[in-house]
């Protein structure tokens, strides 16, 4: 009687684990491309950058989504006669923690601009309504055949990378609050 109640609770654990642990893992990784309908919902037309409100080119909208309510996500800027001319490019939500070339983002919102250095891009990331620096990040050139875009943002399962031009940097999501 003792061996079959162990083979029962052995083969009850083996199926608790079978079914269980793969949901789980499912949903660390269950990030995926936004739709753009789920972009225009989130992005604003005009994003509040220090005291001005700066047209976004929609078509360039880009990002991730966990598929329950969380969001990273980025669109270029229209600064053309605006004060934030060359410093801000991008201006980007973030409503999950993300580490991005070493800069953390808490939940929130964000511009960043860059410089051409060398051969890599010197990123450097401010709170959007204070026009705060958070830190500075550096893109190197991607390897390989990839289409170059404005702002791309790849679900960590594919690459864990933010795109900008033929330029990337790695980012990671993080439990920091």
């Amino acid at each position: 009687m003792r061996t079959r109640h162990r083979i029962a609770g052995i083969g009850l654990l083996l199926f608790f684990c079978a079914v269980v642990t793969p949901s789980g893992w499912a949903q660390k990784s269950a990030w995926r491309q936004a739709t753009d309908s789920e972009l225009s919902a989130l992005l604003p037309a005009r994003a509040p950058v220090e005291k001005e409100h700066i047209e976004t080119e929609m078509r360039t909208a880009n990002g991730i989504t966990d598929g329950r309510g969380h969001f990273i996500a980025g669109v270029v800027l229209i600064t053309a006669g605006y004060s934030a001319d060359g410093k801000y490019s991008h201006y980007l939500v973030v409503q999950a923690p993300i580490r991005i070339g070493g800069v953390t983002l808490t939940p929130g919102e964000y511009v960043f601009g860059w410089q051409k250095d060398g051969e890599a891009l010197s990123l450097h990331f401010h709170e959007a309504l204070s026009g705060k620096l958070i830190g500075n990040a550096e893109a190197h050139k991607m390897t390989g055949t990839s289409r170059v875009e404005s702002l791309r943002i790849w679900p960590p399962s594919d690459k864990a990378q933010i795109q900008i031009g033929r330029f990337a940097l790695p980012y990671e999501l993080t439990d920091e609050k």
